[in-house]
């Protein structure tokens, strides 16, 4: 990788809402252990992407950074990995 070269963190979720114009909520989903039991818990962020490829509720997409977009909005989506079935 080349000085000119940013490395852009890519997220996988689940789009959740898409009732904005532009935007659409997709959640993120992983698993780590907890400190002190060591049980595997599930923890879950909400993150708002920039969506121009028109995906829709429960849709599996692919994120990535971006610059800020608006006060909330710093993803983008870059590609849709399934479809919902409906």
């Amino acid at each position: 990788m080349s000085d000119n070269q940013k490395h852009v963190r890519t997220l996988e979720g689940r789009v959740i809402s898409n009732k904005m114009e532009k935007t659409v909520t997709v959640l993120i989903e992983r698993q780590v252990q907890h400190p002190l039991l060591g049980k595997i818990v599930r923890r879950s962020t909400k993150l708002h992407a920039q969506n121009d490829l028109g995906a829709n509720e429960g849709d599996v997409v692919r994120i990535s950074e971006c610059r800020p977009l608006s006060k909330t909005k710093h993803h983008r989506v870059v590609e849709i990995v399934t479809r919902a079935e409906a």
